[in-house]
């Protein structure tokens, strides 16, 4: 108790001495009466503001946050700086005498942000310093979410699986060694192992992670695809899609999904079954209270110190991108992409907004004794993209998440259960240059081209396929705006071309049914060849035959025949190739890029130095690191669905109750399904619980 007290006195007198050097430097604000007072009465107004400013951020903002459930979530934390502004202004009236006051409301916002940030910096190094304090209030935490939500079920181990977006294998390995991610290090020489696994042929995170989180990804083919029978482009990480997908997986597979009992999900693009949800695409598309997923942001921001430094972060994240990309141009850095526009925004939302939340969210979980947690943390992925896998700028972004991972584990230490913490990642990253940079042409150009139609003089520009564009748009209540164009190709008589990283997408409305190689050379006798042959082009994929240059061509069913001709982009890559024949929404024409053995360059359709979606490279290998005290995965994992079943496998092993363990009858199996699909509608009603606070506030919004 005399700890916590000489705490509070500390962050008082930090406040107020803040306070005090801002009445000095802003000519707008003062703490002394108009005839002037003394040192002393100057100094006692100060702590008198300081101590009214932070009761009334302790008392008055969750009840204003909860207030402000319907307002997009980046339009909130653009108004906690003026909310924030308004509380000091009531806490300057409420000073005796009228000696406080600021003449303009900017002057009152400039001021509370400081305050907040030098009250939470202060508080965040007390913890810090004083290892006993921090353990006693995770302590406290802990106790009060016990008797709040009641203990957690047997003493079981629990798991908490933290997904590091497009970090590759030897990506980690690099970081691990180099020591960009010392925590990483340390579980790897003590506790960890660390293998990679083998993705499927359509290397991104919708496939990867509707695999893992709900063991099946079949009919997946890319990141955005068309489908002939509803006349609509699916796109992965577009809410109504993701939402589809997880429906479709849920009735194959007849299971809600990895985490469907006392499970969590934060930061996905699907759900797993979760009933507790945060920043999770799949639900992302309804409106108002019952929307579980967005109510993250506001669990997050209701505490003021949590919404003022992320916001400084914010800004000097966006500061740190603009100086990165202008040192990269003046240095003639090749390949490199355009990142100006929004992207400086979209980066910073990815790597400091949703982190944030994310990470705050699990530690919720920890404390509150969830028996299983799934997090995806986007950082590395997004700053891939467009800065390339390898760099300065990733590096900074791994070392970042390394100390998240060092915050998560701290804290689960802690925790009201044992944990045990699994990594791994989705996908790699291959760098090369973009297929438009390389020849000067899209490929779109390069297929109305071999189809005989008119290509404009000016290449198009692509769309990126990050899923941070899409977190954005949700967190403005805008969720189905991006590439609305694409979501019902108009009337023509041109193909539909998509791009996923490096993997292309063809299909012509036009012909019924999944075309023939016979087909489509009638109709476009000089389209396979073009393609083929064009030397950004790797192999395509034609109803069941592969495609190569110089006229080669393998039969699936013919064994052998795929091995052969796909050999340069590994012994799993055939497996690949056949299994996405089989989907019925497979295009027309499915065209991987060209890969280079030796460099590991891949040509993306997208505009992106560092992509993923097809094969070649560091891509299709991402990792699994888990504790030594779970079996190993053996052997290595091939395919997102295989990673499902190691993950179930490791929850049995926890001997916890959180997944089914015997097959469910066909009657439950629906069940669960009809479930499923309810809980999809716009509107749906929602049980569900969010932490809130850093650390803290275990008062949340519903």
């Amino acid at each position: 108790m005399g700890g916590a007290l000489v705490r509070v006195v500390l962050v008082w007198a930090a406040s107020t001495l803040t306070m005090l050097v801002l009445a000095g430097i802003l000519p707008d604000f003062r703490l002394q009466s108009a005839d002037g007072d003394s040192v002393t009465r100057i100094g006692l107004t100060a702590a008198w503001g300081a101590g009214v400013f932070g009761l009334l951020s302790a008392l008055v903002w969750p009840v204003l946050v909860r207030a402000l459930l319907l307002v997009p979530a980046l339009v909130l934390g653009l108004l906690v700086f003026f909310l924030n502004g308004s509380l000091l202004l009531m806490a300057l009236s409420l000073i005796p005498a009228g000696r406080g006051a600021a003449v303009a409301p900017e002057t009152a916002v400039v001021v509370a942000a400081a305050m907040s940030a030098v009250a939470s910096a202060t508080s965040t190094a007390l913890a810090v310093r004083d290892d006993e304090a921090y353990r006693r209030r995770l302590y406290r935490l802990a106790d009060r979410r016990r008797r709040r939500f009641g203990a957690p079920p047997g003493g079981s181990p629990g798991l908490v699986f933290l997904q590091l977006d497009g970090v590759g294998y030897e990506a980690l390995r690099r970081a691990a060694a180099e020591g960009l991610m010392p925590t990483v290090a340390g579980w790897l020489e003590r506790s960890h192992r660390v293998m990679p696994w083998h993705t499927d042929w359509s290397s991104q995170t919708g496939a990867s992670q509707l695999g893992i989180l709900h063991g099946s990804n079949f009919d997946v083919p890319a990141f955005r695809w068309y489908e002939k029978d509803t006349g609509e482009v699916m796109v992965c990480n577009r809410p109504t899609s993701a939402a589809e997908l997880q429906r479709r997986a849920v009735e194959r597979t007849r299971d809600g999904g990895l985490l469907t009992l006392d499970g969590a999900s934060r930061g996905n693009l699907f759900s797993g079954g979760a009933d507790q949800l945060a920043l999770v695409l799949s639900v992302a598309a309804r409106r108002g209270r019952a929307n579980r997923s967005r109510a993250g942001y506001f669990a997050y921001f209701s505490d003021p110190a949590n919404a003022v430094r992320t916001a400084l972060s914010f800004v000097a994240e966006v500061a740190r991108e603009t100086g990165q990309s202008l040192r990269s141009r003046l240095r003639g850095d090749r390949p490199r992409v355009a990142r100006g526009g929004l992207y400086p925004l979209i980066r910073a939302f990815a790597t400091v907004v949703e982190r944030d939340v994310v990470v705050a969210a699990v530690i919720g979980d920890l404390l509150a004794g969830r028996a299983a947690v799934y997090a995806d943390l986007v950082a590395y992925d997004e700053v891939a993209h467009h800065s390339g896998p390898r760099g300065r700028d990733t590096d900074r972004v791994l070392a970042r998440l390394d100390r998240s991972l060092a915050l998560i584990a701290r804290v689960a230490e802690h925790a009201p259960r044992e944990y045990r913490v699994v990594l791994l990642s989705d996908h790699g990253q291959s760098p090369g240059e973009t297929f438009l940079g390389r020849y000067g042409l899209s490929l779109k150009d390069l297929v109305r081209a071999g189809c005989g139609l008119p290509v404009s003089r000016r290449a198009g520009r692509t769309r990126s396929g990050a899923e941070a564009r899409a977190a954005v748009l949700a967190a403005l209540h805008r969720p189905v705006e991006e590439e609305a164009e694409e979501a019902r190709p108009g009337p023509g008589p041109g193909p539909v071309v998509l791009a996923s990283g490096n993997l292309g997408l063809i299909s012509f409305p036009d012909l019924p049914g999944r075309a023939s190689r016979a087909l489509i050379e009638r109709a476009h006798p000089a389209l396979l060849p073009t393609l083929a042959n064009h030397p950004g082009v790797g192999f395509l994929l034609v109803d069941g035959e592969v495609l190569g240059p110089d006229g080669a061509v393998a039969r699936l069913d013919v064994p052998g025949e795929a091995e052969a001709l796909l050999a340069p982009f590994g012994p799993g890559a055939a497996r690949a190739v056949r299994r996405t024949d089989s989907f019925p929404h497979v295009a027309d024409i499915m065209v991987n890029s060209a890969y280079d053995p030796e460099t590991g360059a891949v040509h993306a359709f997208e505009e992106q130095i560092g992509s993923h979606g097809g094969l070649g490279g560091e891509q299709a290998h991402p990792f699994l690191m888990w504790p030594t005290v779970l079996s190993e995965p053996a052997p290595e994992p091939v395919g997102a669905e295989a990673v499902h079943a190691v993950l179930r496998r490791w929850l049995r092993e926890a001997d916890g109750p959180q997944v089914p363990l015997a097959p469910r009858s066909a009657q439950q199996a629906e069940r669960s399904a009809q479930a499923s699909r309810e809980d999809y509608r716009p509107g749906a009603p929602s049980d569900g619980i969010l932490p809130s606070g850093e650390l803290s506030a275990p008062d949340e919004p519903r």
